[in-house]
């Protein structure tokens, strides 16, 4: 230890309470700081450490490390700005540096001794600020993992509920719905029979989006070739209340060549879902409704648009659409889109959003 050092540790020894005042009065800290009673603690251990610098030469680096390390950690845990943190350490600093400066030694004595300070501070934050950065990490991934694992869980419940409500919904419902086809070709002239046949195939629909939810495999059937433009056609078809009821315009462009192999079932329900989700957006403004669908070949893949010249999606909500239970129905579930996008990534293809003030468009991607 220099005779400079010991000289500025003891200058510094006699001016602590001036210091410690000064401190106090002049650092940021929130009322609501669950470690409120620590900060003065923690400038005072800091005092110390600096002190130790100058008088000890086997003085450890590791004692600074553990001292950042205690701070960072009950940063953290206040939940409150680090900045505070960075700018009551910075004063500590200054006032150090400040103390140093109107002590007696000269310039060329107290050089070597302020660099040797600032390098404690400079490390002491650098340990500080690292490691906050990695507990608030690990505490926004455990968040992450938890919000991931309601999801799931949540999932697995609708799975479970979908279940049992299939199992006594359907077998009543196949039968009204055989009697509905029976009567159809008794009394072929009976009004309502379509209307009545269409809802409850709509109503089918509905049960069997739920059914997906739960299943872990995308079908029990098997994949088959199919025509794009036959299907699309069959879904128009399927849709025409709907479509007729929402005074909405249908223009097909589809390649009648393009033909897939994979589950029929499935993509019906995408498309069918995607329409059925087109034709209310359309139906909240004036008149012209129109919705385009558009299917061509491009590199290897089928690209499917469909879009509507509805109202504008927000940006944050096109982010979010096709996440599960999100919805911005008042009587919607939340997991049309969703099942749409698991659907087709399961067959190995992408599904995106865009929408403006001119039109909305879903954009399938999917292998040939």
């Amino acid at each position: 230890m220099t005779s400079a050092a010991k000289k500025l540790a003891a200058y510094l020894d006699e001016h602590f309470s001036d210091f410690l005042s000064y401190w106090r009065n002049h650092m940021y800290i929130a009322d609501n700081d669950k470690y409120i009673d620590h900060v003065e603690h923690n400038g005072i251990a800091m005092f110390q450490l600096v002190k130790e610098t100058l008088t000890d030469p086997a003085f450890s680096r590791k004692d600074i490390e553990q001292l950042a390390y205690k701070i960072a950690k009950e940063r953290a845990e206040t939940n409150m700005n680090i900045g505070e943190f960075v700018y009551n350490t910075n004063l500590g600093r200054r006032l150090i540096v400040k103390y140093a400066l109107q002590s007696t030694l000269s310039m060329e004595e107290l050089r070597p001794l302020i660099d040797e300070i600032n390098y404690l501070f400079d490390q002491f934050l650098f340990y500080a600020v690292t490691k906050y950065a990695e507990l608030k990490e690990a505490e926004l991934r455990e968040k992450n993992l938890f919000i991931s694992q309601s999801h799931k869980d949540r999932l697995t419940l609708l799975g479970q509920m979908s279940s049992s409500f299939v199992h006594e919904f359907r077998n009543p419902l196949t039968a009204i719905i055989g009697f509905v086809q029976l009567l159809k070709f008794e009394h072929p002239n009976l009004p309502y029979l379509d209307i009545i046949d269409h809802e409850l195939q709509q109503l089918k629909f509905r049960i069997s989006q739920f059914l997906h939810v739960s299943r872990k495999e995308i079908a029990e059937s098997e994949k088959e070739t199919f025509s794009l433009f036959q299907l699309f056609e069959e879904i128009i078809e399927f849709l025409y209340a709907s479509i007729v009821d929402g005074d909405v315009k249908i223009s097909l462009s589809v390649d009648q060549s393009i033909h897939i192999f994979a589950y029929k079932d499935q993509l019906r329900q995408v498309f069918i879902n995607i329409l059925l989700n087109s034709i209310e957006a359309v139906k909240e403004k004036d008149k012209p409704r129109h919705i385009y669908i558009d299917a061509y070949r491009k590199n290897g893949t089928v690209c499917i648009n469909i879009a509507n010249n509805g109202p504008a999606i927000p940006k944050e909500m096109v982010q979010t659409i096709f996440e599960p239970f999100f919805t911005t129905k008042k009587l919607g579930t939340g997991i049309g889109l969703y099942i749409c996008k698991k659907i087709i990534e399961d067959h190995g293809g992408q599904i995106t959003c865009t929408s403006n003030q001119l039109m909305t468009s879903f954009f399938i991607v999917l292998p040939v």
